[in-house]
């Protein structure tokens, strides 16, 4: 997993456009009365408790994230419902999945053949992985101008995310047993608003980007990168940043007659 400083309410309240984003990925799980279902990089919690409604006092929900700090959050948000802290990659289910669902989580691991694998695991026969998560190309222009700073302060910024083509990762999870049964590619520009959305953006999810540098050091950066991307991407009339998002997303199911890496 990628290194990331969560604070649970800063994210419910400067990213909150991530949950009503997923919104349209559970409709395309399509929960059901009864199922068992996990939720992969639950977050806060808000998408597994949608979740949870949907499949009703006789199904099954559980969310299971990498950071403590966001288990927290969601565990006081959501007191009737299962959270674990635990790696995607590392996870043991306590019994077959119907579905294993994930939004706007998956980029943040590096080690995609783990977490494939564990969910593969989880599934049980014919059970579907849906998801979303950032595309080839997604916040290009903010991940641009971040790296063009840090080169003028000689320093070289890793790259922090699996932004991968759909042919990459449909690769992938047919190596792990998983036969795609839809994969597309869209842009969907997304609004920070107010005139601190683009900063603020930058304090939730750039954590490693700006790993090697101080404090002040970061701060200048931050102020540099605004300049950089006002004139296209900030609209002053109505205070709002727009990041350049391109997600990818898809269906999969746990192909039965396919051998598995498990």
């Amino acid at each position: 997993m990628t290194d990331n400083e969560w604070d649970g309410a800063r994210y419910d309240d400067a990213a909150d456009f991530v949950t009503d984003y997923g919104d349209s990925v559970v409709d395309l799980l399509d929960p059901r009365p009864g199922e068992r279902i996990l939720d992969l990089g639950c977050g806060t919690g808000h998408l597994t408790a949608t979740v949870a409604d949907a499949v009703g006092s006789e199904g099954d929900t559980l969310g299971i994230d990498a950071s403590s700090e966001m288990i927290a959050e969601a565990r006081a948000a959501h007191p009737d419902l299962r959270f674990d802290c635990v790696d995607a990659t590392a996870f043991q289910a306590d019994g077959a999945f119907d579905a294993v669902f994930s939004n706007a989580a998956l980029h943040w691991i590096d080690d995609q053949d783990a977490v494939a694998e564990r969910v593969a695991a989880a599934l049980a026969p014919g059970g579907r992985f849906v998801a979303e998560m950032g595309a080839r190309g997604n916040v290009a222009s903010i991940v641009g101008a971040v790296r063009a700073e840090l080169r003028d302060r000689g320093y070289d910024a890793a790259d922090p995310w699996y932004f991968p083509t759909i042919g990459e990762h449909a690769t992938l999870l047919e190596r792990h047993g998983f036969a795609v049964r839809s994969a597309t590619v869209f842009d969907r520009p997304t609004d920070l608003d107010g005139p601190d959305g683009l900063r603020e953006w930058l304090a939730v999810f750039g954590d490693s980007l700006f790993a090697p540098l101080s404090d002040d050091e970061r701060a200048a950066v931050v102020a540099a990168v605004e300049d950089r991307l006002r004139p296209e991407r900030y609209d002053p009339d109505s205070e709002t940043w727009t990041a350049d998002y391109r997600r990818l997303r898809f269906v999969a199911v746990r192909d039965e007659s396919a051998s598995r890496q498990t």
